[in-house]
């Protein structure tokens, strides 16, 4: 399930957020000394890294430079001896294997890898990808029989299958032999669907250190069992480096933590995919006008211009022209390929923005509950928005939310969460109301009758009166340092950069500068924008804040005024007005310590 948002989208038409309280990491302040002396790094770097759980020298090392050495070892995933042997066997025995994935980047994406090694390895591969509005999320029976009559014996879920009970039994009863591959949650009370082998780090018993792999990075833990059965040195050296290419994208876009093995796949799939050698790869690069040559891919461009194009086929047409995409050979389908998924992305920002302007209608005209989870809906919503919908709601209302759409007595829907409250808990609380749903902690998919969604409504808020407390639902924002700007220069900000790349888990550092002065009354950008010159003593610098002019303008500031301010630090790469600028995340007027304490 991705939880890919375009920063183009259309937004909720809301100021920037004010925050309750910023929160600074407490720091053993001997520690950073020592960590930094001992691995050569400022001293802010030190305490960003024992804040991560980098403890020592030769961890930060790894951490700042990952290798393909650090890739763990796939037999640790539980199941994956006996998974590889049945692949083998199907391979030498030439039989045909179905893959069955999702819709999304991750699903999607983990076709594109599992296949392309099952064939490089000789084996015969076809794979299913259920139309989200026709077919649903999950495993379907009829397909496996379908599969079945047309002489498949083995079938491979990904970014799917942990909780398709129903369709694991109709395999077993079709003599089937099922891997499941997925990193979804399992069904608690009913434990693990009856398969030749489960693949899943968060499975009970399973003792993987990676617990946050996302879909394709399970299926990719298979192709490299696989790979290096073979040939190690070949996996090694040539294979595995591609697949990371691919690996990543899924990796940032279904917003897994970018941590331990996480990591080692966002950083070295990123480096290598500033040289994309792959046809649908290089004209997807085009159309959502990246050029590596000219300015180093981000993740921030993963998950903000590609993860929203590829999944735009699942969401609004069919997702399997992203799996001929990217495994075509003829440069010149790959283009038509990628231009219908930009045409699609701006149909789905289109679609968006339209159910978008009727839910924030229905907030403002208070005919919602905005107490506890939200439950929105509405009759044919789009069902490829809804997670995104979903996001949106949360970023206007700071509340969990779940979107959902009616259509011919049935509604799907999508949620996403806050900090703090686990939303799939929440749905297993009610669990019977539900035709299916799964999901994690912060965003989840389900569908039910119409009929029931007013229970669905009332059991919820129950669940949440108890869990989503006042201490949840206050804005915090998490701060790294205290960083006045006479400390910034070029050499730190080369070290910070070290950290990338920036995801869940190892977020983009925000420091703190406290009592700086405006220069000069601050300057509106468009109506909504803000730039003003903000100095610590000696030193001054450009500040930047996106849809902050609401809120400046609310605190009445000009020329003098004493400001507390929160902020990333930026490289503006203009020739001729470059240089090191702060982004602001927050600001406050000044106050002293004394107030403070």
């Amino acid at each position: 399930m991705s939880t890919t948002a375009d920063a183009t989208a259309a937004r909720v038409p809301l100021q920037s957020p004010a925050y309750a309280h910023w929160l600074l990491r407490p720091v053993d302040a001997a520690a950073v000394e020592a960590l930094a002396k001992a691995a050569g790094l400022p001293l802010p770097v030190a305490s960003l890294l024992l804040q991560r759980g980098v403890m020592d020298a030769a961890a930060a090392a790894q951490f700042l430079q990952p290798t393909l050495d650090h890739l763990l070892d796939p037999y640790a995933l539980h199941g994956m001896a006996a998974a590889v042997a049945r692949v083998q066997q199907a391979i030498a025995a030439r039989e045909p294997i179905l893959i069955y994935g999702d819709y999304d980047v991750d699903g999607t994406t983990a076709i594109v890898l599992l296949k392309t090694a099952i064939e490089i390895l000789g084996g015969t591969v076809r794979f299913h990808i259920p139309h989200r509005l026709r077919d649903g999320y999950g495993m379907q029976a009829e397909v496996l029989t379908r599969a079945a009559t047309e002489g498949v014996r083995l079938v491979i879920s990904v970014d799917t299958g942990i909780r398709a009970f129903a369709a694991a039994d109709e395999a077993a009863r079709l003599a089937l032999d099922l891997i499941v591959t997925d990193h979804h949650l399992p069904e608690a009370a009913m434990g693990l669907p009856k398969a030749l082998a489960v693949l899943n780090p968060n499975q009970p018993d399973c003792s993987y250190p990676c617990k946050h792999l996302c879909g394709a990075g399970v299926a990719f833990k298979l192709a490299q069992a696989l790979l290096e059965a073979v040939d190690a040195q070949r996996a090694r050296e040539k294979l595995l480096p591609s697949f990371l290419k691919m690996l990543v994208i899924a990796t940032v876009a279904d917003a897994v933590p970018l941590l331990g093995e996480n990591r080692v796949i966002a950083s070295l799939g990123i480096d290598g995919l500033q040289r994309p050698v792959n046809v649908g790869l290089r004209a997807l690069f085009d159309v959502a006008q990246l050029d590596p040559t000219r300015r180093p891919l981000t993740a921030g461009d993963i998950g903000f211009r590609l993860g929203p194009r590829i999944n735009a086929a699942g969401r609004m047409d069919v997702a399997s022209e992203v799996v001929e995409l990217f495994t075509t050979r003829d440069p010149g389908r790959a283009r038509e390929l990628a231009v219908k998924l930009d045409q699609l992305n701006t149909d789905r920002r289109a679609a968006e923005a339209a159910v978008l302007a009727q839910i924030e209608a229905m907030l403002a005209a208070g005919t919602i509950d905005q107490l506890g989870c939200l439950v929105i809906d509405g009759d044919g919503w789009h069902r490829g928005v809804l997670g995104i919908l979903a996001s949106r709601v949360v970023e206007r209302t700071g509340r969990p939310a779940l979107v959902l759409s009616h259509e011919d007595g049935e509604a799907h829907g999508s949620g996403r969460s806050i900090p703090g409250f686990h939303l799939l808990e929440a749905l297993e609380s009610c669990h019977d109301v539900f035709v299916r749903f799964g999901g994690h902690a912060h965003a989840v998919g389900f569908s039910l009758t119409s009929a029931r969604v007013p229970e669905l409504r009332e059991r919820l808020q129950q669940h949440a009166a108890t869990r989503l407390t006042a201490q949840i639902l206050e804005r915090k924002l998490d701060c790294s340092a205290e960083l006045p700007l006479r400390q910034i220069d070029l050499p730190f900000y080369q070290s910070l950069r070290l950290l990338e790349p920036y995801g869940m888990g190892n977020e983009e550092p925000v420091f703190i500068a406290r009592d700086l002065v405006l220069d000069a009354a601050p300057q509106i950008m468009k109506e909504e924008h803000i730039r003003m010159r903000v100095r610590d003593g000696e030193t001054a610098m450009k500040a930047l804040g996106w849809r902050w002019a609401e809120r400046v303008r609310s605190l009445a500031l000009d020329v003098g005024s004493r400001i507390d301010l929160a902020y990333r630090l930026r490289m503006n790469e203009h020739p001729d007005f470059g240089g090191l600028e702060l982004e602001i995340v927050d600001l406050r007027p000044f106050a002293s310590l004394e107030t403070l304490l």
